[in-house]
This record gives C-alpha cells, structure tokens and sequence, in this order.
C-alpha cells in the first residue's frame, strides 16, 4: 500500500517549502546585515546612548 502524502496548510509541496524557507532565510539575514550598518553609521553620525 503506497504512502499516502497529506497536503500542507499552504499547498506547498515539500520541496517548494523548503526552498522558499532557504529564500526567505537569505533574505532575513541579507536585511538584518543591512539594518546592522544602517545603524552603525547613524551611531557614528550621531551617537544615541
């Protein structure tokens, strides 16, 4: 008896999750390194602590 694969709650197969997770990931940190020297260079400009 063949296994029988249960849908997700996003339609996504298994394979398309995990590569809009790799995606997703890259382009959280890619925005958070972003941010980091946003505001380490308005902390150099003008310091705030």
């Amino acid at each position: 008896m063949p296994e029988e694969k249960r849908p997700s709650l996003s339609g996504l197969t298994e394979d398309e999750a995990r590569e809009f997770h790799r995606i997703f990931i890259v382009s959280f940190l890619g925005f958070t390194a972003i941010a980091v020297v946003a505001h380490f260079l308005v902390w150099q400009w003008r310091p705030w602590l």
